[in-house]
């Protein structure tokens, strides 16, 4: 076991130098990724509820069968 400890050692090291730009890369990265899922659910809205079983989408676009608000005139 201490064997392969040592073996595997030096694959741990760091290797790599990272700079401050590259934190200001991974800041702008997930604001990115985080302003994506926002629209991505904005646009998707009405299908991800329809999936989820609340209202289907065709009832939320049809109008209502009878509206009774008085457009026809009344006749005496």
């Amino acid at each position: 076991m201490e064997n392969l400890i040592h073996l595997l050692a030096p694959l741990a090291r760091e290797r790599a130098y990272l700079d401050p730009g590259s934190g200001s890369i991974l800041l702008q990265l997930l604001v990115a990724a985080a302003l994506g899922a926002a629209f991505a659910v904005k646009v998707y809205w009405k299908k991800i509820k329809a999936a989820l079983g609340k209202k289907s989408v065709e009832s939320e676009q049809t109008p209502p069968e009878n509206d009774n608000t008085g457009d026809k005139p009344e006749t005496n």
